[in-house]
């Protein structure tokens, strides 16, 4: 390892069916969208030095000194998720005994992926730093970890909503079905990863917005509320939300591209029926299902992905998607 620098990356994920229900013991199955992804570099310098695009750069002496500042008043200035990624890994290093060097360093990033449009960038950017730092320091930690480090930095350190499917398949990359059932979660901390090949999609269509949606944590609070207060309504459709995941595992792995566009659909409609969904994301959903195309968020909101049945079909859909402002991306799996 060069002892100048190091990068980690991550890439964008769309997720295909399950979701929301991986934050509620449900299960899910998503894909990295390769076409968009965050670049975090680490380079030796005498002080840690963290660089964010607005503002000026935030500086320590050293990592100690980091880490007591954010001890007494918290996260300050940009490049929060950077910070709090630093002090998990940190933190995870201490407890498990992995010995640290003194070495300084400056954080950079940089990323292609469309803010808050239900792509995950902030967690790819959180991935990406811990992969620089995991690199950088020489220290290992299994992917189940990995996942969970960085939903920590969010939602334990920073204090945003989320769920494990953003961080697991960027950790794990490709197409990966996950089970995060109650007792897996409660037992071991994780749940079943299961990696399977991206060749089994069929051709599909990813389309998002130019201006920002929800953050993701702000969509999902409603949410969160309604389930921690047991309402009979939310609980029984994340529970069917969850099962599609199951069953679009299985009409991929059999061929069936038809089963597995209706289930797409079907998890579209069951979300609406317990969160709002955006005029202009209900826009391109219909859009895209009047030309015979499916179509469902690719997260919290702000973009859309669908199987598409034929190359006409393919010139249409991005030919609605533009006329309502979206941006259209042929998905790269791999």
């Amino acid at each position: 390892m060069s002892l100048q620098g190091v990068t980690g990356r991550a890439f964008a994920r769309a997720g295909l069916l399950g979701n929301p229900s991986d934050g509620y013991f449900g299960r899910t199955l998503s894909v990295v969208l390769r076409n968009y992804q965050a670049t975090v570099a680490l380079d030796e310098l005498p002080q840690l030095r963290i660089e964010c695009d607005n503002g000026g750069p935030t500086v320590f002496r050293n990592v100690g000194r980091f880490l007591d500042a954010v001890s007494r008043r918290g996260y300050r200035g940009e490049g929060k998720l950077i910070q709090a990624t630093l002090k998990v890994f940190h933190d995870y290093c201490e407890t498990h005994g992995c010995t640290l060097s003194n070495r300084t360093f400056s954080v950079r990033f940089q990323t292609t992926i469309p803010r808050q449009v239900g792509l995950a960038g902030s967690s790819a950017i959180v991935t990406a730093t811990l992969r620089a730092l995991m690199a950088f320091f020489d220290v290992t930690i299994p992917r189940e970890t990995q996942a969970n480090l960085i939903l920590s930095a969010e939602v334990e350190e920073l204090g945003i909503d989320a769920g494990l499917q953003d961080r697991v398949v960027q950790v794990y990359e490709g197409l990966v079905f996950m089970d995060f059932s109650r007792d897996l979660m409660e037992d071991r901390g994780y749940g079943r990863y299961e990696s399977l090949d991206p060749s089994i999609l069929p051709r599909m269509f990813v389309a998002h917005g130019a201006t920002s949606s929800k953050a993701s944590g702000v969509a999902l609070q409603g949410l969160k509320r309604r389930w921690e207060s047991g309402d009979r309504e939310t609980h029984e459709i994340l529970g069917r939300i969850a099962e599609l995941a199951s069953a679009g595992r299985g009409a991929l792995l059999a061929g069936d591209t038809a089963t597995f566009s209706s289930l797409m659909n079907e998890n579209f409609d069951l979300r609406r029926r317990i969160m709002a969904i955006g005029s202009g994301d209900l826009a391109m959903v219909e859009a895209a299902r009047k030309l015979g195309a499916s179509a469902k968020l690719t997260g919290s909101g702000g973009a859309i992905i669908g199987v598409l049945p034929s190359d006409e079909m393919a010139t249409e859909v991005r030919r609605q998607m533009l006329s309502l402002g979206a941006r259209v991306v042929d998905p790269v799996w791999r």
